[in-house]
């Protein structure tokens, strides 16, 4: 999935959009994405300007938006003006090791279950084969009212 049909389904935009490509979707079950990391992103200039280090909160971010299409996908949907994709928890975060400029961020996220329109994950964002970082994320679909 590229970046023309990744705007389709999910609401994110610039600077907030943080998949680039999706690899591999298996629905329902999981998904491989793609984030390239480079030295152009808003958030460096703060975090931090002598060492520019990816802010873990966007790592986490960047996996929820990757578990977003997966359960769109899932449930054959896209984000729509009348409900709100929302990270609803995270357990068992561990932070493995930094991202940086020119790194590829690869999301690997599983879909545990599903009900109601509450979705529970398992994710992993991995730079050369290396755990950066890994949660398990809860992920709820509210209609806005």
């Amino acid at each position: 999935m590229d970046i023309h049909k990744i705007l389709t389904k999910l609401p994110h935009r610039y600077p907030f959009l943080l998949v680039d490509r999706v690899l591999e979707i298996d629905k329902g079950k999981s998904i491989k994405a793609l984030k390239n990391v480079t030295i152009n992103e808003p958030f460096f200039q703060g975090h931090f300007p002598y060492r520019p280090v990816m802010p873990g909160v966007l790592m986490l971010e960047a996996l929820a938006q990757a578990a977003a299409l997966l359960a769109f996908d899932a449930l054959d949907s896209a984000a729509s003006q009348d409900s709100v994709y929302y990270f609803a928890g995270m357990e068992g975060v561990r932070f493995k090791r930094p991202v940086e400029p020119g790194d590829q961020l690869i999301l690997n996220v599983t879909l545990l279950r599903m009900k109601a329109g509450i979705f529970k994950f398992q994710a992993c964002a991995e730079v050369a084969g290396e755990v950066a970082v890994q949660a398990e994320l809860t992920c709820a679909i509210r209609k806005i009212v």
